[in-house]
């Protein structure tokens, strides 16, 4: 016997319909007459009689109805104790630093909403770096773009990033198309992360892919000051669109090359060594990645499906 049928049937009493019943409760009418009848089959008993005008609650009905009322207000109050009882401690999170620009602020909110007793630390740091300190259990969870190190953490795919080209319309060879590939940015100055940044090498595993080069002009690992320098107007860069907010001035072209995109992976230490805030901090973390991407509040970014 299950809660959910409990509270189906005592619905269908109190409205003295099937059908009503199922709208109320977001299911077809026969998935909810199938709860009754098996409901009724472990009881061994009929617990609704069917009338011209609906249905009926019998004798064993009404019976079996006041005690699972009482059962669903035993329950609610259950949740409501858990959900009353403050949660505290304090969890480590990593972001990289395009993933924190887009994400963070609506993690803390959250965060600060449904858990204020849960003390964040937060570390803004390259996504290899964030690997290593998950390693020697510095973080509690992070977003990184690669699992490589991961030999017992928890590992959850949240979604994809294209990569664009930013930048002013007046940087040096600029396109005048709306999308452009990797092959015809070779003219274009640009400012990347040095190789050791994970983007980096993404975007290098691409050039030798197609066999061309890039024209770097400049290699920054600091994002404030890649973007200080793309916005004078010498150079352009290629990230993903969280690295760059809402901004007139700018101008954001996407790359056409399908293989260019960015995996977002929620890990965490394995779920037997994080506490209970980590644990809820987890969840929030997902939950408002995924609501700023259904949003439209990620750019460039979509959620990650499962093969």
């Amino acid at each position: 016997m299950e809660l959910r049928q409990l509270r189906s049937f005592a619905r269908v009493v109190e409205l003295g319909s099937m059908g009503r019943a199922a709208a109320e409760l977001g299911i077809v009418t026969s998935a909810l007459s199938q709860q009754i009848s098996r409901l009724e089959s472990e009881l061994a008993t009929r617990l609704l009689q069917r009338t011209s005008t609906g249905v009926v609650p019998t004798d064993a009905g009404r019976a079996f109805l006041r005690q699972a009322q009482l059962a669903i207000r035993h329950a609610d109050a259950a949740a409501m104790a858990a959900r009353e009882a403050r949660l505290t401690g304090q969890v480590s999170v990593g972001l990289a630093s395009t993933t924190g620009t887009v994400l963070a602020p609506r993690f803390i909110q959250a965060m600060q909403q449904r858990y204020p007793d849960v003390r964040l630390r937060m570390t803004e740091s390259l996504s290899g770096h964030l690997t290593t300190m998950l390693n020697t259990r510095q973080l509690d969870l992070a977003i990184v773009f690669h699992n490589d190190a991961a030999q017992r953490w928890t590992v959850q795919p949240l979604l994809d990033e294209r990569l664009l080209l930013m930048g002013l319309p007046s940087t040096p060879g600029w396109p005048t198309s709306e999308h452009i590939s990797l092959a015809g940015l070779h003219e274009i100055p640009l400012v990347l992360p040095s190789p050791a940044h994970g983007l980096r090498q993404l975007i290098d595993t691409a050039c030798a892919r197609i066999g061309r080069t890039l024209n770097i002009a400049a290699e920054v690992d600091g994002l404030a000051m890649l973007m200080a320098m793309v916005r004078v107007g010498h150079v352009a860069t290629i990230q993903p669109g969280a690295a760059l907010p809402v901004d007139p001035t700018m101008s954001r072209l996407q790359l056409s090359d399908d293989h260019l995109q960015r995996r977002n992976l929620l890990v965490s230490l394995p779920e037997d060594e994080l506490s209970p805030a980590a644990l809820a901090a987890r969840v929030v973390l997902s939950d408002v990645a995924r609501t700023l991407v259904r949003e439209g509040g990620w750019p460039g970014a979509t959620l990650y499906a499962a093969a």
